[in-house]
């Protein structure tokens, strides 16, 4: 996998220049203590990469992330590399470094732009005096992860007058930082992992575009209590996240903006004849839906099963293995690599190989995403076609064009409806810590089995998850006939079977005498009124000590940007349903004679809302 290339992104004048204020000026260079040479600080970094992972790397940048926060974002992040700066004589002293450190000598390096421009301003020297080179040798993680040292190296020969740039720049250590890279280039998944990292003391720090990989890094200074050496952290995602740049670069822009020829995602002028960067950054968005039926079409004609995520393979043998036309199919593969999908390797044989991302969408993985792709490529993508008529009516696209609704409409397609469950269960999977939550593990540490009612659960994916992490635990899985079937395929795969009951209904008939019941992305599905019957369908159902367990999306009270807002548009279109407030879900537990107790945060801000039936007299809802 390709890992940032934060010297090539164009950044405002200033954006990462360090408080120089937080260390005593000059005190390393007055020898108050001896600093490592070159390699012991590059063999220092290598080291670094090779023993942490992502998990445990975070917390020591970010001291108290932890809990659902910290799933989160080790969840859609990963730790790609260590950067540093170096000083050798020449290219042969630092392969020697190189080659010294373990790592391939012969690393192909490029020139670095931003890099040497920060170095030129901050000792007041001209950039072209600079030679600034970067190499970034493989390193592997502890799991063997693809990871890598990123090397920056200022040539300073010998008596130099450049000495003295190296000797400041090895004390204060300006250019060392970590690098994260996001799973998925997601823009509000990376709004949602921004306001994390600010949440906990990460400062931003300048950022920018790189047109050339369509990638967008952000910058962020790590808080001063940091135990893991390093102050500079990077966060890099594919595409071009022009909205999310621009805001994190806010505090950076204020003058530039003054000047419409400003490129809204680096601050820098584009003197361009006839450039408008608002008019590229729109065609971007325009070409949006490429992205999805690229990504649809790489599944369905089974590229990555035809491929190696560790091995590259050429591109006519994968036409052969895929019936496909070779040079089609290289193109294709050249626009998947510009979304981290796959990796080209241009070294010897050369060929395209698979990125963890790319190996979301194989049908035998075991966190598959495939059955997604299919769907929003699919019926999902025709209805948003007709978006406009839900705008103008408030009634679902996809009723308008395919004449009923999305329920009905899956259950009389077999493979649809299978599609969909499968796509359901995918999706699941970001609700991992669910098991974990108070409420279950009470209920799994009772002294006599307890049962877990899951109120239209699907294929059982999630109801599995939850028996599979407490096998003292009984099940009862509610669907229609057409998913009891697959649920009951699903459960018993999972060796949980015979501790769930299954029943074929609709909401009228949720079984009673439960002690814990889950609506799992079930409400957003509703109406208001449709919600409140449900609501009290489970109220009547449950025994007086039982828990209901609510999954969804919270929009934000403040009108933040996130990924409920997305879903909300596309609920509306698609199933005539929507998201809410955490206040709204209160008033709708209410009218149906529950309270609402509590919220715990999940990844992809999705939330477990916690209730039980209200005492007798007036109750307070928690929001």
């Amino acid at each position: 996998m390709t890992t940032t290339l934060p010297d090539e992104a164009t950044l405002p004048e200033g954006a990462i220049l360090p408080d120089e204020a937080e260390r005593p000026a000059g005190s390393a260079l007055r020898g108050e203590r001896m600093l490592p040479d070159d390699t012991a600080r590059l063999r220092a970094a290598v080291a670094f990469v090779r023993e942490h992972d992502t998990a445990t790397l975070l917390p020591l940048l970010l001291p108290g992330l932890h809990g659902p926060e910290l799933e989160s974002l080790a969840a859609h992040c990963r730790f790609a590399h260590a950067g540093l700066l170096l000083f050798p004589t020449g290219p042969h002293d630092l392969r020697g470094q190189l080659a010294d450190c373990g790592l391939k000598a012969d690393t192909p390096s490029q020139p670095s732009v931003v890099v040497r421009q920060r170095l030129a301003r901050r000792h007041q020297r001209d950039a072209a005096e600079l030679d600034v080179r970067i190499v970034r040798p493989r390193v592997d993680g502890p799991g063997g992860e693809r990871r890598a040292v990123e090397v920056f190296a200022l040539m300073v020969p010998a008596r130099s007058d450049l000495e003295p740039i190296a000797a400041h720049e090895r004390a204060r250590g300006h250019e060392a930082h970590l690098a994260f890279e996001l799973e998925h280039p997601d823009p509000l998944v990376l709004r949602g992992l921004c306001a994390v990292l600010t949440r906990h003391g990460a400062r931003p720090d300048g950022g920018g575009y790189n047109p050339h990989e369509n990638g967008t890094v952000l910058y962020f200074t790590a808080p001063a209590d940091e135990t893991c050496g390093y102050r500079r952290l990077e966060l890099y995602t594919p595409g071009d996240h022009h909205g999310v740049l621009t805001d994190h670069l806010a505090e950076n822009l204020t003058d530039a903006r003054t000047d419409p020829r400003t490129d809204p995602r680096t601050g820098h002028l584009d003197e361009r004849p006839g450039t408008d960067p608002a008019a590229e950054t729109l065609l971007r968005l325009l070409t949006g839906a490429w992205t999805t039926q690229a990504l649809a079409a790489f599944a369905r004609l089974r590229l990555p099963e035809a491929m190696d995520t560790d091995v590259a393979t050429g591109t006519r043998e994968l036409a052969r293995r895929t019936a496909t036309h070779p040079d089609t199919l290289a193109t294709l593969l050249r626009y998947l690599k510009m979304l981290d999908v796959v990796d080209e390797e241009t070294e010897g044989q050369g060929g395209f190989r698979l990125t963890r991302l790319g190996a979301l969408l194989r049908a035998d993985s075991a966190d598959t995403m495939r059955p997604l792709a299919l769907m929003y490529a699919g019926p999902f993508y025709r209805s948003f076609g007709a978006l406009d008529h839900t705008v103008r009516t408030g009634q679902p696209a996809f009723d308008h064009l395919f004449g009923e609704n999305h329920f009905d409409h899956f259950a009389r397609d077999p493979e649809l409806a299978d599609l969909f469950d499968r796509s359901m269960a995918a999706s699941s999977r970001m609700f991992e810590p669910l098991p974990a939550h108070p409420v279950i593990t009470r209920a799994a540490q009772a002294p006599t089995p307890r049962t877990v009612v899951d109120v239209a659960g699907g294929n059982g994916e999630l109801l599995g998850r939850i028996l599979t992490a407490h096998p003292r635990l009984l099940g009862t899985l509610l669907e229609r006939p057409h998913a009891v079937e697959a649920a009951r395929r699903s459960l018993d795969a999972a060796g949980c079977g015979a501790r769930c009951d299954y029943r074929s209904g609709d909401f009228a008939d949720v079984p009673h005498g439960g002690d814990v019941y889950v609506l799992s992305r079930i409400l957003h599905d509703w109406d208001d009124d449709r919600c409140r019957e449900i609501l009290r369908h489970c109220a009547r159902a449950m025994p007086d000590h039982a828990d209901l367990l609510v999954v969804e999306r919270l929009l934000p009270a403040d009108g933040s940007p996130s990924l409920a807002t997305a879903w909300d548009l596309h609920m509306a279109c698609n199933v005539g349903g929507r998201e809410r407030r955490a206040e709204h879900y209160a008033r709708l537990l209410a009218d149906a004679g529950l309270e609402l107790l509590d919220r715990t945060p999940l990844p992809l801000e999705a939330y477990v809302l916690h209730a039980r039936k209200a005492p007798a007299g007036p109750s307070a809802a928690v929001g």
